[in-house]
């Protein structure tokens, strides 16, 4: 039996996947093999020496010690793309808001009620203080061309803007996706000169950290709209309120408020509704579920930030599964060890690899262990 423990309320779409004679579920286990997190903060939690894996239901990690899973041999799964349509959505949302004035309109509004009759006429002479430009026609540039900024750089070709984008690490099936009206540059500076609207689609870390700023703000167009449906940490928010007092950002739209920006004229703040969508939450939950399910059972890692996709058949009599350093002579130690297999594949991934075979009867699991650089190992059958 399989504990699994929730930090966060889940899906009952994502829990029903685990087969209940397998599996046992809820909020309370002290020793689990397996945990899903949403956004709880796990850097203060102490993991349980059996704990084998954490899958996010969502795509940022940042609520989680990655680094650190690492070195125990936890491996740390995302959901990447499930909820990106949701975000996608609300992008699109954001493009509007930030154009047309619509939530200044909205709540003029409500201060003309008890006007009566005279209603009508005080909106007719009360709507050309909230004009604002319509968006087909001009540029977006997305940063970032994963799964959520590829769908809003095609949705924005489909309402019939002009887009720019930029991504150095776009993936094969990203550029296949991609509308091939977009325009792909391998210049982030480009992509800010040219934009009316600019929004961001990457994760953050230390090399995007403060990505938007008043250095790379300087050649932008004087009121420039920005989108951070991201990650709050990707927009410097003493250079973005600068920006928008000086007129060089007309409006920020960001989906992560903080107590800098709340309340600062021309700032958006939405209240991290993202993938807040019945769907998005319930196919972040069964991928979460699924990728566990899969390494529980069957050693088999799908969409992991630590370690290397690697996978083998579901069909097998004994799994070995050996999660390593990358270092020299590890894996051909880990290989020579493991003796002879039916299948045998191995990978790595930012510093630590994961080896994985298939054998006739039992093997010497301390054997594999005492292997300088082995981190964990797990025998499946």
């Amino acid at each position: 039996m399989y504990n699994i423990l929730t930090l966060n309320k889940i899906s009952k779409f994502g829990l029903e996947k685990f087969d209940t004679s397998k599996y046992a579920y809820g909020d309370s286990f002290d020793a689990p093999d397996a945990i899903m997190v949403r956004s709880a903060a796990m850097h203060d939690m102490e993991l349980a020496a059996n704990t084998v894996a954490i899958a996010r239901a969502g795509a940022g990690v940042n609520n989680i010690p990655v680094e650190a899973c690492a070195e125990k041999g936890v491996v740390v799964f995302n959901t990447p793309g499930a909820n990106a349509n949701a975000v996608k959505e609300l992008v699109l949302c954001g493009l509007l808001i930030s154009s047309r004035r619509v939530i200044d309109a909205i709540d003029w509004c409500k201060t003309l009620k008890g006007e009566g009759a005279a209603v009508g006429k005080l909106v007719e002479k009360g709507k050309s203080d909230f004009v604002g430009p319509e968006i087909e026609g001009k540029t977006l540039g997305v940063i970032g061309l994963g799964a959520i900024g590829n769908l809003v750089a095609n949705a924005a070709v489909a309402i019939g803007m002009e887009v720019i984008g930029y991504d150095p690490f776009l993936s094969v099936n990203g550029a296949i996706c991609l509308s091939p009206a977009v325009k792909v540059t391998s210049d982030i500076k480009e992509v800010i000169a040219s934009s009316d609207y600019i929004t961001l689609h990457v994760p953050f870390n230390d090399a995007t950290k403060g990505l938007i700023n008043t250095d790379s703000l300087a050649n932008a167009k004087d009121g420039v709209r920005i989108l951070n449906f991201a990650r709050g940490e990707l927009v410097n928010s003493a250079d973005i309120i600068a920006a928008l007092e000086s007129g060089k950002v007309s409006f920020y739209v960001t989906d992560f408020p903080n107590d800098e920006i709340i309340g600062v004229k021309g700032v958006i703040a939405i209240p991290h509704l993202g993938a807040s969508t019945p769907e998005s939450e319930d196919n972040c939950a069964k991928m979460a579920a699924a990728e566990l399910i899969d390494y529980l059972e069957k050693g088999i890692i799908r969409n992991s930030v630590n370690y290397p996709d690697v996978m083998l058949p579901n069909t097998f009599e004994t799994r070995v599964c050996v999660l390593h350093k990358d270092a020299p002579g590890v894996q051909a130690a880990v290989t020579a060890a493991v003796g002879s297999a039916e299948s045998i594949v191995s990978g790595t991934k930012k510093g630590y690899g994961y080896t994985i075979a298939d054998i006739k009867g039992d093997i010497d699991s301390e054997k594999l262990k005492a292997i300088d650089g082995v981190v964990r190992v797990r025998v499946i059958k």
